[in-house]
C-alpha cells in the first residue's frame, strides 16, 4: 500500500476501498502497513500529533462501521492519540466495531517513532472468525520475545503491519524465522512507493506455520494478497519429518529454567 504523509482522508479512502475489495474476495481478515492513515516520516513530533486519531474519533468509528458492513476483521496501522501521548498503533475493528489496538512496544530511532511513546499493553489477542491472532508492529518482530509472548497466549496467526524500508533486509528472513520458531502462521503488510525520500522495500508476505510462503509481493506495486489457511494447523505444535524417528515440538521442548540471564 502507498501512503501520502499529510493526506489523512486520502490514506482512510484507499483503506476503505482496499478493505471493501478484499471482504468482496471474502477475506476474513485484512492487514495494513504501519502507520497506513497517517504515513511515516514526520519531521517533528507536533507535525505527527497534530494528526493523530483518538480510538473513539470519527475515523476510528468510520473503519469499524466499515468493517462491520463488510463482515471482515482489519488491521490498520495508524498513530493513536492518547491525552498527550502519541502511540504507533494498529487498530483492530470486525464485526463488533473497535476490538483494541496494539502499540507498538519496541521503538527505534528512525521517522515518528522518534516522537512516539512505547506501547503501554502487553501484545493483546484478537478474534477473527475461527483464527486468534496478535500484533507486532515492525520493530517488534526483530525480538523473538514478542512473538513467542503471541504464540504463548494462544495466537495461531501474527499479524505484522510495517514499514521496512529498502535498505533492511528483514523482508527476507524475519517472517518465515517467526513462523517457524513459533509454529505459527505470519503475515506481514509492507509499504510499497516513497514518502519524504525514505522508499519502502514492500514484499508483504502470508507465510504458513511451518515457515513455507503461500504468498508474496512484489517491490513496487500496490497488491492485495490472497491465502487460505486453516487457522487450528498452528495448534499443532509437534513436527513430524519421520514418524518415530525424526519428530520436534518447539514450543513443549522449552525450558525457562534455562533462560535466565546472571
Amino acid at each position: 500500500m502507498d501512503v501520502a504523509i499529510g493526506r489523512k482522508e486520502q490514506n482512510l479512502q484507499n483503506i476503505l476501498s482496499h478493505m471493501k475489495e478484499a471482504a468482496q474476495n471474502k477475506a476474513e481478515l485484512v492487514i495494513f502497513p504501519e502507520c497506513s492513515l497517517q504515513g511515516y516520516c514526520f519531521r517533528d513530533r507536533e507535525e505527527a500529533f497534530a494528526l493523530g486519531e483518538e480510538i473513539s474519533g470519527a475515523i476510528c468509528t468510520q473503519l469499524a462501521q466499515a468493517a462491520k458492513e463488510s463482515g471482515c476483521t482489519a488491521v490498520i496501522g495508524f498513530l493513536e492519540r492518547d491525552g498527550d501521548n502519541l502511540f504507533n498503533s494498529a487498530l483492530v475493528v470486525g464485526a463488533r466495531g473497535v476490538l483494541g489496538v496494539h502499540r507498538k512496544v519496541h521503538l527505534l530511532h528512525l521517522g515518528v517513532d522518534r516522537f512516539t511513546t512505547l506501547g503501554n499493553i502487553p501484545f493483546p489477542l484478537f478474534q477473527a472468525g475461527d483464527c486468534k491472532f496478535g500484533v507486532n508492529i515492525c520493530y517488534d518482530c526483530s525480538f523473538p520475545e514478542s512473538g513467542r509472548t503471541v504464540k504463548l497466549k494462544g495466537a495461531q496467526l501474527l499479524a505484522i503491519p510495517t514499514n521496512w524500508p529498502n535498505t533492511s533486509d528483514s523482508w527476507e528472513h524475519t517472517p518465515k524465522v517467526r513462523a517457524t520458531e513459533n509454529h505459527i502462521f505470519v503475515v506481514a503488510a509492507d509499504r510499497v512507493g516513497e514518502e519524504r525520500g525514505f522508499t519502502f522495500a514492500g514484499h508483504s508476505q502470508i507465510i504458513d506455520c511451518e515457515g513455507h510462503t503461500l504468498a508474496e509481493a512484489g517491490a513496487t506495486e500496490e497488491t492485495i494478497l490472497f491465502a487460505d489457511i486453516e487457522p487450528s494447523l498452528a495448534d499443532k505444535n509437534r513436527v513430524i519429518k519421520v514418524p518415530g524417528e525424526y519428530e520436534f515440538d518447539r514450543i513443549a521442548s522449552r525450558r525457562p529454567e534455562m533462560y535466565e540471564v546472571d
